[in-house]
């Protein structure tokens, strides 16, 4: 599985339980590609993780029910070709 295939599978599978390993995954991955075109294809996966590393870390935040569910939908084939 390429770099970019394993970042968008952890973005997809993401639960409260795992988005600190899952960020930390993403970022080592992120790492190891070698160009900007494929930074930039991935930009939009890393955003969303962390956007949900920081909503499920912060249990004072107020979430308006069903939010991951429409970042996700709208991520859904960003990047793909």
């Amino acid at each position: 599985m390429s770099a970019i295939d394993e970042i968008k599978k952890l973005y997809y599978n993401a639960t409260r339980a795992t988005i600190q390993r899952d960020v930390a995954r993403a970022i080592d991955l992120l790492k190891t590609l070698p160009n900007e075109d494929e930074r930039e294809r991935v930009a939009v996966y890393m955003d969303g993780l962390a956007q949900m590393r920081s909503e499920w870390s912060d249990p004072g935040r107020s979430q308006v029910k069903g939010q991951g569910s429409k970042v996700r939908g709208r991520l859904k084939g960003k990047g793909q070709k």
